[in-house]
């Protein structure tokens, strides 16, 4: 998975500080400004520390993003679910990192790397990106030190690939203040060209017609070992670190020469500047001087903290003042009564930044469709909506049905006893008691009795909302990025159907100056550059329907313009029984290219792609999801993907995509594959929101295993409101 730029006219010069400067903030000022695009000023503001505060016991990173000293690995693992991005750079080498504690003894890590004048192949700059995993064997105990195995560079062309096993011991003395780490281990490949004292088989080397993206499983843990070590002492929030380096940089330096190594021995400094950030000024190899950021975050930690307002209580009815008009059991029969009791209904929902759909009442029982706008957890949508069916039915009214609802289909139907929700308000297990006695059951469709409420239908609403297209890998701008604002309109004449779109335009952008695309399949993504010339685009425009064809299925209708590069017709059913942890699906689509200026006209390519989805709900939160059909390209075959999703909302996954088009075919990168990453702006804000950014990181965008980006599809709207989520989710029902 590497590519170098094309080459220069006239004599290379030399390294140039200037040029070296300049590029480390270029890279350090984009990379983490696109991936933390959003975060408050708060979150890298320093901290003041109380007396008595310590700073979260997070481990600190190395120049290639894992836990480690200065390039030599640790054993240590972040906190679970823990997202680091770092930049490093010394000596003409500059790498951009994004780790994530995937589990807690299983991290995952991508890197995207730039090394100057490296002359590979008689070019110039040269790029690598690769991707890491490494597994913890055992924790640390009171004499046991921690252990861990990884995988480094593990697919493509090898270039960093590099092995290790290492275990970590922290000490710390009574006579000295602060904390020691100490750290010990093997490593093989790039981790074992220097001061090898064994040599365990072959190990196959890079070669220049690789395209990258196979695991390289005929190097692994092959080929000379040498041992490493390292020390990290930590005080407040200063640290300093020492290590003894295997990596020999062999071809940064005898093979090109991008910098002199004269000795083995590297040291840092590092200070931690708040709880997210910590910055490090470094001298390696007898010869360079390096620097470091890190920004570590955690799902499960807000930026800021979450301001709700407080829920209303539940007023038992024993001590309500009966009012003989509305509250005798004759109120069923009055339709003055059932409307008046809607509008009470509405009104308290609406303060809780809910919409009544409709409202049944029938003489003990009551349901309510509701339209959750403003919070990402629909328990505590469901939460909200019992207190205000408590405050605002009828004392004889003892079973509350809550429907959510999303473009009009119910999507579960949450069944709780009113006597249920007074008893357990103040419970010391209220979260489990009363997902206990509740059940959660399939919507259906709306009684016929049902009291709608006025003024929802036909519903319009416009908004202007800023956006971010960003383009990663070019060889010659390894980031690129257009940002600019979308007015976005959607009419809704009934409950099920909406019209909707966007039109689009672009501020400052150099997204169009790109690479040009080429490719042996068509060119159904690789002409992005093409599509980024106009400024002012329509980027949607689409009729959608949606309704319930029967019990545990959801169906979907759409035609129009679907995204900027494509439009056309698409259909989708999905069955997902509301208990089940297994949903089943199938998407029909007939879509065209659109013409590049991204107005009403089409290109002379169109294709018929379609997929059959299987989705299970995995423990832990996680995701597995196997979409298997056509692609956009015309090719067959399978994608898999793993997410994890977190009850805030924050989703992190990856992904890859196997068709029946070769490698070579395919080109660089040998097939698709990726990491996603959802982060909620309520997170980032501190306020209840449904809005979120996403992320799509592809080490290669090529045209093989492409699909179609339709809006509205349907299980992930569905899924959330289903009995396993509603489950994860059941102390939020009590906020």
């Amino acid at each position: 998975m590497t590519f170098p730029t094309p080459p220069l006219s006239g004599p290379r010069p030399g390294l140039s500080a200037e040029r070296s400067c300049r590029t480390v903030a270029l890279l350090l000022g984009t990379f983490l400004g696109t991936v933390l695009s959003g975060l408050p000023q708060a979150l890298l503001a320093e901290d003041a520390a109380p007396r008595g505060f310590a700073w979260p016991e997070t481990p600190s990173l190395n120049f290639y993003g894992n836990p480690g000293m200065i390039d030599m690995p640790s054993a240590e693992m972040m906190p679970d679910a823990q997202f680091a991005a770092s930049v490093s750079s010394f000596g003409g080498i500059t790498r951009m990192n994004l780790q994530a504690q995937a589990l807690p003894w299983v991290s995952v890590a991508f890197r995207y790397t730039e090394t100057q004048d490296r002359n590979l192949f008689n070019f110039g700059d040269f790029y690598d990106r690769n991707f890491d995993v490494r597994f913890r064997l055992w924790q640390e105990g009171r004499y046991r030190p921690a252990v861990a195995v990884g995988l480094q560079d593990l697919a493509g062309t090898g270039i960093y690939s590099g092995e290790y096993i290492v275990a970590t011991k922290t000490f710390a003395p009574e006579a000295l203040p602060g904390q020691f780490k100490l750290s010990a281990g093997l490593g093989w490949g790039r981790l074992g060209s220097s001061g090898a004292v064994a040599t365990l088989g072959n190990r196959s080397g890079f070669t220049s017609g690789e395209t990258g993206g196979q695991l390289g499983v005929d190097r692994w843990f092959r080929g000379d070992v040498a041992p490493f070590a390292g020390v990290e002492w930590r005080h407040g929030r200063w640290g300093v670190k020492a290590e003894y380096s295997t990596d020999a940089y062999t071809q940064e330096t005898q093979q090109s020469n991008v910098f002199e190594r004269k000795s083995d021995f590297n040291f840092g400094v590092e200070y931690q500047a708040s709880r997210q950030l910590r910055l490090g000024a470094y001298y390696l190899y007898g010869s360079e001087f390096g620097i470091s950021a890190q920004i570590q975050m955690n799902p499960r930690h807000p930026a800021t903290k979450m301001q709700v307002p407080a829920p209303s209580p539940v007023v038992p009815r024993s001590t309500w003042a009966q009012d003989e008009a509305l509250w005798t059991t004759a109120w069923a029969d009055s339709d003055s009564a059932k409307l008046k009791t809607r509008d009470l209904l509405a009104q308290s929902l609406r303060q809780d930044g809910l919409i009544l759909e409709s409202v049944t009442l029938r003489g003990t029982m009551a349901e309510a469709r509701i339209r959750n706008t403003r919070y990402q957890s629909q328990a505590l949508a469901v939460g909200r909506a019992a207190r205000a069916m408590a405050q605002s039915l009828p004392p004889s009214v003892e079973t509350f049905r809550i429907v959510p609802t999303s473009g009009g289909l119910g999507l579960s139907a949450v069944v709780l006893r009113r006597s249920d929700l007074e008893a357990l308000e103040f419970s010391p297990e209220a979260p489990d008691a009363i997902w206990a006695v509740a059940t959660v059951q399939d919507a259906g469709a709306a009684a016929e009795d049902a009291l709608v409420s006025d003024a929802l239908y036909p519903a319009f609403s416009y908004s202007f909302v800023p956006y971010t297209s960003p383009s990663y890998f070019d060889p010659s701008v390894p980031f690129r990025i257009d940002f600019g604002v979308d007015l976005k309109a959607s009419y809704s004449p009934a409950p099920g159907w909406k019209l909707a779109g966007a039109i689009r335009q672009r501020i400052w952008g150099n997204v169009a100056d790109g690479r040009a695309g080429s490719s042996r399949l068509p060119q159904v993504r690789t002409n992005q550059r093409e599509f980024a010339q106009a400024d002012t685009t329509l980027e949607q425009l689409y009729v959608e329907r949606r309704w319930r064809p029967g019990r545990n299925l959801y169906a979907r209708a759409s035609v129009g313009y679907f995204e900027s590069m494509y439009g056309g017709l698409s259909g989708e059913l999905l069955w997902k029984p509301v208990d089940s942890r297994l949903g089943l699906g199938a998407e029909l689509n007939y879509v065209r290219q659109r013409d590049f200026d991204q107005r009403l006209g089409f290109r002379d390519y169109d294709v018929l792609t379609g997929h059959a989805s299987a989705y299970l709900e995995l423990p832990k939160n996680y995701l597995m999801q196997v979409d298997a059909g056509r692609y956009l390209a015309g090719d067959v075959g399978a994608t898999v993907s793993l997410t994890r999703t977190f009850n805030n909302g924050w989703r992190l996954g990856g992904f890859f995509t196997l068709t029946d088009v070769s490698a070579e075919d395919f080109g660089e990168g040998s097939f698709d594959k990726g990491i996603t990453l959802t982060i909620p702006m309520g997170w980032l804000v501190g306020k209840p929101s449904r809005n979120s950014y996403g992320l799509t990181i592809r080490p290669v965008q090529r045209d093989g295993g492409q699909r179609v980006s339709v809006p509205g599809r349907l299980y992930g709207q569905v899924r959330a409101a289903h009995r396993k989520s509603l489950q994860d989710q059941r102390a939020r029902f009590w906020e």
